[in-house]
């Protein structure tokens, strides 16, 4: 069971953290012009990265509905599901991008009063978009291979990316003079190339085994009602994020410069954790297609085991770095002095998160969506009263960013893990067959 955790979890690893280096990267490239641009570049990236991350579900219904037929011996059904997918996600990218540019204003407006902070932001979301129909094609596509259990494609390609994505930002951030803007320009276009790469195995894959490329939906009431409640279940998750930010810079600039540092990383972290919710996926949704409910619940006490693990490797490291790592991001003392406290608080929360992820994996691999919608509402409810009773105190420095991590650990992350525990111990999500 562990080695086959590993063949899918470790190159896993490797194509989940290429979207979070992007803004790794980026961030530390941009966070050397000035505070001001690092803080606009905070709701620029918070905007895209809720866009995308509402459209996640494009991955997270592919890969079981995938898995669950090729368990059951349907590969041209399990690669005609992804092909349905992959053709949602390029008409919605294109039908977001139409919509979202004459909005763009309004919205970065929405999060700042600082004009300066605002124009930033809108520079990175306007160019951002362009990229939009090409990541939500790698959404679904990605979906598609780690459904039929490949997830070295995704390594190779989300490696390539980010060493494209690198020389392009840099490129145009400093020797083209385009700052933000460069910066936006370079990820729009190594997504794209990435769209391209996945657009060509996909065909390559239904060829061979005799599938239309023609555009469907598959079973269109199944489809919308899985997706929709998946697009519920990741809204609350982005709701969370967007007022994070939005209660930070309200708090001042310093402190949502310094959110935006301390977020890239946690996002790198989590992705690095959630590589074993993938492989849950993958597998969960394997073995329930082949109806083995007895090995499933036998995966999920060892992969829970390993998310507990790799939670305490990593806030350890993340500990041990805190006092310093500051430096590589922002060269701006007031944003680094409250760096230190926001890692210890990752830290401290890390090895619960790792259980978290594997079992949201488990329960979308078992296509368990209803529970996970509706079950998100209550973290929800629970982030929304910290929010409420942080902006009635209204902290600053140090202990704005204890309360802004509080909020999001302690009252949103922490209620997820319960709702999670739940269902879990109950056997209602293990279903089994061709399709849920």
């Amino acid at each position: 069971m562990d080695r086959r955790l590993g063949s899918l979890a470790i190159p896993a690893l490797g194509a989940l953290i290429a979207e979070p280096l992007f803004v790794l990267t980026d961030t530390a490239m941009v966070g050397h012009l000035g505070e001001t641009v690092l803080a606009g570049m905070s709701i620029g990236s918070t905007v895209m990265q809720t866009v995308i991350g509402l459209c996640i579900f494009l991955s997270y219904t592919t890969t079981p509905m995938v898995a669950r037929r090729l368990g059951a011996n349907d590969k041209p059904g399990a690669i005609r599901a992804g092909i349905d997918g992959i053709w949602l996600g390029l008409g919605l990218g294109v039908i977001l991008l139409l919509v979202g540019l004459p909005l763009t204003g309004t919205i970065t407006s929405a999060f700042t009063p600082d004009p300066a902070v605002a124009r930033q932001a809108y520079h990175y979301i306007a160019i951002c978009l362009w990229g939009l129909p090409g990541m939500l094609t790698v959404l679904a596509a990605t979906g598609l291979l780690r459904g039929l259990q490949d997830t070295r494609t995704p390594l190779a390609v989300a490696a390539g990316g980010a060493v494209v994505n690198v020389i392009l930002n840099w490129l145009f951030i400093y020797p083209f003079g385009l700052g933000i803007a460069g910066s936006a320009l370079g990820t729009a276009i190594t997504q794209t190339l990435m769209a391209l790469v996945y657009a060509a195995v996909a065909v390559r894959a239904a060829r061979a085994n005799e599938v239309s490329l023609r555009p469907g939906i598959g079973s269109p009431g199944h489809a919308f009602m899985v997706s929709s409640l998946m697009l519920l279940r990741t809204a609350t998750l982005r709701i969370v994020l967007v007022v994070l930010v939005w209660a930070a810079a309200r708090l001042g600039t310093s402190e949502l410069a310094a959110l935006q540092v301390t977020m890239a990383v946690y996002m790198l972290l989590v992705n690095t954790m959630d590589a074993l919710a993938i492989a849950a996926q993958a597998m969960i949704g394997h073995d329930l297609g082949a109806g083995d409910s007895v090995g499933v619940r036998q995966q999920l006490n060892r992969i829970a085991g390993w998310g507990i693990l790799v939670g305490v490797v990593l806030g350890i490291a993340v500990a041990v770095v805190s006092p310093v790592v500051g430096a590589v991001f922002t060269p701006d003392a007031s944003v680094r002095a409250l760096l230190p406290v926001s890692f210890i608080m990752m830290a401290v929360f890390l090895p619960m998160c790792g259980v978290l992820f594997v079992l949201d994996g488990v329960l979308i691999g078992a296509g368990d969506v209803r529970y996970l919608a509706l079950a998100g509402l209550w973290p929800l409810v629970s982030f929304a009263a910290a929010i409420g009773a942080m902006m009635w105190i209204r902290p600053v420095g140090i202990a704005a960013m204890v309360w802004l991590w509080l909020c999001y650990y302690g009252a949103f992350m922490t209620a997820r893990l319960l709702v999670l525990l739940l269902r879990a111990r109950t056997s209602a999500w293990l279903v089994t067959g061709h399709d849920r």
